[in-house]
């Protein structure tokens, strides 16, 4: 399996790169993010294999935000600009993919990644990086390991993300694209732009409704065909 991490500042884009992956069983998504500040946390405290990551994004673009790195994974540039393929190369970037760009081309740059990793892997490593099915957060003055088993579903509130488990609720001091870039994308997924759910407590869907242990969340419009894809609908 190989780690990987999505990151692009437009919703949709990261939607469409977590469907490609879900079409390859040796790529696990550990988590997507809107802008590289997030995405640093994440590689801190993740093993990332292969970086997908966007160019033009707010703050820091992509081409400084891998100058910044000292252990680099393998990195696929995706931008919808030609340009700045050079500095990509330079970087020692994998593969760079001009949006829009299709499935095929996708596993194109994929297969060059995975080859390229397990080349830089020693012959005596264990190649299969064991992901942890727990994490802590704080809250409330507190610090709490939460499994991903227990976790039901994340809501939006303002500055602060209400996470709602099988046996509590907190609301920690945290944006809500934050607290997403620590779940991993094949057990949750976004519904709505405020909510995000475990794929597996899913109790029914009727209609643009998703229903947790009674409890009814929305589905986003613009939300909904990535939604029904990732469960194979």
């Amino acid at each position: 399996m190989f780690n990987c991490l999505v990151v692009d500042d437009e919703p949709i884009a990261r939607d469409i790169i977590i469907s490609y992956c879900s079409h390859l069983p040796q790529l696990r998504v550990l988590g997507s993010c809107g802008n590289v500040f997030e995405a640093k946390d994440i590689l801190v405290q993740q093993p990332i294999d292969i970086l997908f990551l966007d160019v033009h994004m707010p703050v820091l673009d992509g081409i400084g935000f891998l100058r910044t790195l000292k252990n680099r994974p393998q990195v696929i540039f995706i931008t919808a600009y030609k340009e700045y393929a050079v500095d990509a190369f330079e970087l020692s970037a994998c593969d760079y993919l001009v949006k829009p760009f299709s499935l095929e081309r996708f596993i194109m740059a994929v297969d060059k990644a995975t080859e390229k990793q397990k080349a830089s892997t020693p012959a005596n490593e264990n190649k299969a990086t064991q992901l942890n099915d727990y994490f802590f957060i704080k809250a409330d003055g507190k610090i709490y390991k939460l499994l991903y088993n227990d976790i039901l579903l994340a809501e939006a509130k303002g500055n602060y993300t209400k996470i709602v488990c099988t046996d509590q609720t907190l609301l920690p001091n945290m944006s809500f694209s934050a607290f997403e870039s620590l779940l991993p994308a094949n057990l949750f997924i976004r519904v709505h732009r405020s909510f995000i759910i475990n794929k597996s407590k899913i109790d029914h869907i009727t209609g643009n409704t998703v229903e947790i242990l009674k409890m009814q969340i929305p589905i986003g419009v613009n939300y909904k065909e990535a939604f029904l894809k990732a469960l194979g609908l």
